[in-house]
């Protein structure tokens, strides 16, 4: 293993749709850098069978956000794609991005960053190692900019419950799931009521013998369209942008108007409020439900042999058991000594700047109510102030204390679930960053 290798200044971890804004930014200012990703291609997460072997894309993927609101503001989508393209229109756009910008040269592919080391006097190593054989190698780095996305780990449900060792059917998490022909005249149960449940329980619906949408709690399920419009469009009001308390309340009445409300669906009353939560997005749940295609459940309780026990106290037969659980935030890369992700809790300051480890970035470690994209661009553009020397960051203090407050922001505002460890309310995110570009240097 080779030690200190000449290399770019800066290290960046992933070519999707974080790493490859960040390359972007990057080049664009002339800082010097390396990418590596683990698969072929660009794209992550919206690459479809990725080979890098972490993609949690199913075949009927499509955005849940508008183009206009998930483009990057340097390359806008083109006015031909659909309101909500597929995966392969996403991938084909993040294809076009890199070669518009002559960046695919500047990334290695087929390469895995599986340590980076921190150093006492500054900067870190970072060893690679090629999945086309070969000694790994170490290189240093002044800077290192963590982009491998955080829908990629399977987090299942924790802990197992009792009796799941012994149902004899399949018990599968939707990181996994591609098509449905796997449900296909099965008896399925889908846990969960995020955006992948809601698309895997409708496509479930269409082919299984029967479906049951499993649920712990309530939620607000938005449509892709109201009125012929995509939703985001009619919500993203320049008022609504910065109060909170305006667009909650313009969004209730849209949908108390366009669709009624959630138990007239069969679903649960939520317990909270629009937007307190992450939504759901989904066209077709509401009608599959209107239709009595698919069934509502509360959430599993335990398994009894083939059956499905709910803690209502009802019971279904079931072959086949999708878990929607979410993901955790993980980076197989970095020591826990470094960063430990604790339920998926990470102590960044603004998201972005790790006050322990100076020259240690995280970009997309973000959950938008919107989309990540247009953020983490806005990120590496913070990001290169920073290389570039031109901002300043406060000290460790006032940035411990800023990460304080928005914990405490978060258990205000949003449901307690580890799926809000992370979220962001775009618009005033946005106002964040702008803010801290102008702490320029003295």
């Amino acid at each position: 293993m080779s030690q200190g290798l000449p290399a770019g200044n800066t290290c960046i971890v992933g070519a999707g749709a974080s790493g490859i804004t960040t390359a972007q930014v990057l080049a664009e200012r002339g800082l010097p850098f390396d990418c590596f990703e683990m698969g072929s291609e660009i794209g992550g997460n919206w690459r479809y069978d990725n080979d890098n072997g972490v993609s949690s894309a199913y075949r009927s993927l499509h955005i849940n956000t508008s183009r206009q609101a998930m483009q990057y503001a340097a390359y806008p989508m083109p006015e031909s794609l659909p309101d909500y393209p597929s995966h392969w229109q996403i991938a084909a756009y993040f294809d076009d991005f890199v070669d518009h910008f002559g960046l695919r040269d500047r990334i290695t592919f087929r390469t895995e960053v599986t340590r980076v080391l921190p150093l006492d006097g500054g900067g870190f190593d970072v060893t690679i190692r090629s999945r086309d054989g070969g000694e790994p190698e170490t290189r240093r780095y002044d800077h290192v900019v963590v982009a491998n996305g955080h829908h990629w780990d399977p987090r299942w449900p924790e802990p197992s419950f009792p009796g799941a060792e012994d149902f004899p059917g399949e018990q599968v998490h939707a990181h996994y799931y591609r098509t449905p022909d796997v449900l296909e005249g099965k008896r399925v149960v889908v846990l969960g009521i995020g955006n992948s449940a809601a698309d895997i329980a409708v496509e479930s619906s269409r082919v299984a013998r029967e479906t049951w949408l499993s649920m712990r709690r309530g939620a607000h399920v938005i449509p892709k369209y109201v009125f012929g419009m995509p939703t985001d469009h009619l919500t993203d009001s320049p008022v609504a942008r910065t109060h909170h308390k305006v667009q909650q309340a313009s969004m209730a009445t849209m949908l108390r108007v366009a669709v009624g409300k959630m138990t007239d669906y069969g679903l649960p009353e939520p317990d909270h409020r629009i937007l307190d939560a992450h939504p759901t997005v989904s066209s077709d749940l509401l009608v599959r439900l209107g239709h009595g295609d698919l069934g509502v459940k509360p959430s599993i309780e335990r398994f009894e042999g083939s059956e499905v026990v709910f803690t209502d106290g009802s019971r279904v037969e079931a072959d086949v058991v999708v878990y929607c659980t979410g993901y955790k935030v993980s980076f197989p890369f970095l020591d826990e000594a470094v960063v430990a992700p604790s339920d998926n809790r990470v102590a960044l300051y603004r998201r972005v700047v790790d006050p322990e480890h100076p020259g240690l970035f995280f970009v997309g470690l973000i959950q938008p109510l919107g989309s990540v994209m247009p953020l983490a661009e806005a990120q590496a553009h913070w990001v290169a102030d920073l290389l570039a020397g031109e901002v300043t960051l406060p000290d460790r203090a006032e940035m411990h204390a800023q990460i304080a407050a928005y914990d405490d922001t978060l258990r205000k505002r949003y449901v307690a679930s580890k799926r809000h460890t992370i979220q962001v309310d775009a618009h005033q995110y946005l106002a964040e960053l702008a803010r801290e570009r102008k702490r320029r240097r003295s």
